[in-house]
């Protein structure tokens, strides 16, 4: 997913990014979750889970809504979702395999 700031309100979706966390901590189906600073004013979600169950529990999930929702006084259009298949990957302490992914 990539995210725009409206111009001045950098911070604000910083910190509403950041606060996103715990709802993402707060769903099983989620594997890993990242809030990330591209440029000055572009963010992106990129996150991964365990099967395309997982992925529509998240897309339709807290943090969806409330990007959709809140985030829109923040960001100057509605986020992009991408929506890719990881190939291959390198994660400590697993097994390398095959699972969908949700990015921008």
């Amino acid at each position: 997913m990539v995210l725009e700031s409206k111009a001045g309100k950098e911070k604000e979706l910083e910190e509403f990014l950041k606060s996103a966390q715990p709802l993402a901590e707060n769903e099983p189906g989620t594997q890993t979750w990242y809030a990330v600073k591209l440029a000055p004013s572009k963010y992106a979600i990129f996150d991964t889970f365990a099967d395309e169950a997982g992925r529509d529990v998240h897309l339709n999930g807290a943090i969806a809504k409330a990007l959709f929702g809140k985030g829109r006084e923040l960001m100057e259009s509605d986020p992009a979702v991408l929506q890719l298949n990881v190939l291959a990957s390198k994660v400590p302490g697993t097994e390398t395999k095959k699972f969908g992914a949700h990015s921008s």
